[in-house]
């Protein structure tokens, strides 16, 4: 894990804390980075139940509650299809807040309407949920997926400052 993600987490972990808060993720192209970082630092358990990694459409839907129809109309890679995945993730972990993550880390499965890179980001809190695209450029998978991460550990603090 990179010094920003250990950084990241360990100020999650704190801020989490310190709001008597929980926090979950629904992650897809970072196939579990996300809830390793989160429970990287000791005591992450005050905070970190579970994780969701919803790789397959069919297991979103399963585990995670994604209605079919948003898949078909959307795709997997698409804001709606991640709003879903975050608050079926929040209700299900019974979390505060929840992030989740879903994009193209490459390489290949991109096209000109979704390059590859493009990563599809939702937090859920019990107020609201919020939805942002951010197109890393085709960097590489890896690379993708570590900025994706960190990302989504930035949403997740920020929703906790904001609440």
């Amino acid at each position: 894990m990179s010094l920003a993600a250990g950084l990241l987490a360990a100020d999650l972990l704190a801020a989490a804390r310190r709001a008597g808060k929980r926090v979950t993720c629904a992650e897809s192209c970072t196939g579990g980075m996300v809830a390793a970082a989160i429970t990287d630092p000791p005591g992450a358990s005050d905070i970190f139940d579970c994780g969701f990694v919803t790789y397959s459409n069919q297991t979103k839907q399963d585990l995670l509650g994604v209605r079919a129809a948003t898949l078909e109309a959307h795709g997997a890679v698409s804001e709606p299809v991640a709003r879903e995945m975050a608050q079926g993730a929040l209700r299900r972990a019974g979390a505060d807040a929840a992030v989740s993550i879903s994009g193209i880390a490459g390489p290949g499965g991109g096209n000109a309407e979704k390059p590859e890179g493009r990563v599809c980001f939702a937090i859920a809190t019990g107020a609201s949920t919020t939805c942002e695209t951010v197109d890393f450029g085709a960097l590489g998978r890896d690379r993708v997926r570590a900025a994706a991460r960190d990302h989504a550990l930035g949403l997740l603090l920020r929703a906790l400052h904001s609440n």
